[in-house]
């Protein structure tokens, strides 16, 4: 189970908006992430985690995104679990086998 968000999404959603305007803009661009967060109250670490992880999802940023992310997760817990029932079957199997008839 995941653990709580410690932020909502609509702050989330706002502070990577400002963040990518502020971007835009050459003048401000200097240290946008971490004057963003003091106003808003975020870590400047969390912040910046953010916005790398929005610009991957975007395409801007080069890296695994969220959705393959996932679905690499989901697909690593599958071949596991089959791992598991192929071992239990083999086991059983052998065991059978060596029974005398």
């Amino acid at each position: 189970m995941a653990a709580p968000k410690k932020y909502p999404d609509e702050l989330r959603e706002r502070a990577i908006r400002m963040v990518v305007d502020a971007r835009r803009d050459p003048e401000t661009r200097q240290g946008a992430i971490a004057r963003i967060a003091g106003q808003l109250g975020i870590n400047p670490e969390t912040l910046r985690t953010w916005v790398k992880r929005t610009e991957i999802d975007e395409g801007l940023r080069p890296g695994t995104t969220t959705l393959d992310g996932d679905r690499i997760a989901e697909l690593e817990r599958e071949n596991r679990e089959l791992r598991r029932a192929n071992h239990i079957l083999k086991t059983a199997s052998a065991f059978f086998a060596s029974m005398p008839k």
